[in-house]
């Protein structure tokens, strides 16, 4: 049986991976009693923690959002994935300033053999040279973030060369967020000029309040991926034309998946997961590309990424066949 601290931490994790988890279910991958899980359920409401009990045929328990941020207690695997995203974040890109100090402050509360294991590992993100990276305040991604889950419209002073003295002022129906070639864009109908419109992140400044609420549209033309890998042909240069295209769902956050999208296109989901449409030469090299994320992936389409997935699993198996030694000649 597990001591209470390293059960307690395993709850937890249990409890962040899914919205609803019945007791007895808990109390069998941790193999406790349905009574310790009762009581380890009590001391993290004493440590803060906002465990909902829900009623039915069962029982279970739900973790909550909270008014305040209780402690966070991360696995060793948990703490160096962490800490590896900062590090990559901290690399050039839009987020940087805060992704570094996210991660001194990560560094400085982990036990010291991970914060060992953190200084010997050093991650260099290269960009492209012609691209520098853009500065982006994180609250900015939140509020087109939050307006857009509310479909809300939005006025903003936008700057195409952030300068914001000669800012135009925009008026939107905010649709997405995306990520393309390492930079966040927000892809919404422009009520001004009707039609839909991209625009840079790290170039919005926002005006509050929100506007009113408005029933979202249809994208023209396919889904996301498709429309803005479009829009960016058309309007920023040439990109590959890739012969097969697939659209995912990864169980990542959209911000851990963007660094390596390469000429893909990340749109943030709920649930700390997020919708990647890329492409390549053959629909198994796709389908290893994807994989390489190392999370779980649900295919959206269209047929032959989930068929080369297949196939890429069986060879997968295949070689993982441990060989039988050679014991010589039957006698």
């Amino acid at each position: 049986m597990q001591k209470t601290s390293s059960r307690l931490l395993s709850l937890l994790s249990l409890l962040q991976t899914r919205r609803d988890w019945p007791g007895e279910d808990l109390a069998e991958r941790l193999d406790v009693s349905p009574r310790t899980v009762r009581r380890d359920m009590e001391r993290l409401r004493e440590l803060g923690y906002p465990i909902l009990t829900f009623k039915g045929p069962a029982g279970g328990y739900r973790l909550d959002a909270g008014t305040r941020m209780p402690p966070l207690l991360f696995d060793d695997g948990q703490a160096l994935a962490l800490a590896v995203a900062l590090q990559t974040a901290a690399a050039g890109t839009v987020l940087a300033e805060d992704a570094a100090r996210a991660l001194a402050t990560v560094r400085q509360a982990m036990p010291p053999h991970l914060a060992r294991r953190i200084d010997l590992l050093h991650i260099t993100a290269l960009r492209p040279p012609h691209r520098s990276p853009a500065h982006l305040d994180g609250q900015v991604l939140a509020d087109l973030g939050r307006a857009i889950g509310a479909c809300e419209e939005l006025r903003f002073d936008y700057a195409g060369d952030l300068d914001t003295a000669a800012a135009q002022r925009r008026h939107v129906q905010p649709h997405h967020l995306v990520t393309w070639h390492d930079r966040w864009y927000l892809l919404a109908w422009d009520l001004d000029r009707g039609d839909w419109r991209t625009f840079r992140a790290d170039r919005i400044r926002s005006r509050t309040p929100t506007g009113p609420r408005f029933v979202a549209r249809d994208l023209p033309g396919g889904g996301i991926g498709d429309f803005v890998t479009n829009r960016f042909r058309g309007s920023h240069g040439a990109t590959t034309e890739w012969p097969c295209r697939g659209e995912v769902v990864l169980h990542l956050p959209a911000a851990e998946v963007a660094p390596f999208a390469h000429d893909g296109t990340v749109e943030p989901l709920e649930g700390d997961r997020c919708r990647l449409t890329i492409g390549s030469w053959s629909w198994t090299a796709l389908a290893a590309a994807i994989g390489r994320f190392d999370t779980d992936i649900d295919v959206i389409g269209p047929p032959e990424l989930a068929a080369a997935f297949a196939e890429l699993a069986a060879r997968c198996a295949h070689a993982a066949r441990i060989p039988r030694p050679d014991t010589g000649p039957a006698r």
